[in-house]
């Protein structure tokens, strides 16, 4: 049973990111705020439901939310700032979006970077632990895939509308052969045994 809130008695936006982890395209980060006494059966950590699922809570968050954000940073901003920041800094873009400032942030993971001067909690596996950070984490997983699926007809040889841009065997076997494209990320070791590699446009 996820916990509704961290402390009663306060707005409260739970924020996670999806696709840290991936080799090309955007990382995209989502804020959320429920409303007092929102329950789900389904809703849960994104990861431990199938896409139909998630395609199907979805809607539903997006209409009972008092407020929710979504934004991303792309490739080249990640390769300017690096990951770790760059899921911050779209935590941001998502919570500056927002109808309804939250009183407070609750963030998955065990580090922030502080956005104005909103009181924040760092969650370890928060997503598995609190609705508002379960509700982010499928707004996040939903959007970035619907995105990836969009890029993948245009980018056919990556095999992104089944590995999301993450480093599958399929992936890694595209870049080999056709060499990266401009939403690959190029801080990333794109290929383990390769260091530099040329930019396919």
């Amino acid at each position: 049973m996820l916990l509704p809130y961290f402390k009663k008695g306060r707005i409260e936006a739970g924020c996670d990111e999806a696709g840290r982890g991936c080799l090309a395209g955007p990382v995209f980060a989502a804020a959320v705020i429920l409303p007092k006494g929102f329950k789900n059966e389904l809703l849960t950590d994104s990861k431990q439901l199938t896409k139909a699922q998630r395609n199907e809570l979805r809607p539903i968050i997006e209409k009972e939310a008092l407020a929710y954000g979504v934004a991303s940073l792309s490739p080249k901003e990640i390769d300017k700032h690096n990951i770790l920041r760059s899921s911050f800094l779209a935590m941001h873009r998502a919570v500056k979006k927002m109808k309804t400032s939250p009183e407070a942030l609750l963030i998955d993971g065990n580090r922030f970077i502080p956005y104005k001067d909103i009181p924040y909690e760092c969650v370890i596996k928060g997503d598995g632990k609190y609705l508002s950070i379960a509700a982010a984490s499928i707004l996040a997983k939903t959007y970035r895939d619907e995105y990836m699926e969009k890029l993948a007809k245009r980018f056919p040889q990556y095999h992104w509308e089944s590995n999301k841009g993450y480093p599958t065997k399929a992936h890694r076997a595209g870049i080999e052969c056709h060499g990266p494209c401009k939403h690959h990320r190029m801080s990333f070791r794109l290929l383990p045994e390769r260091e530099q590699l040329e930019l396919f446009e």
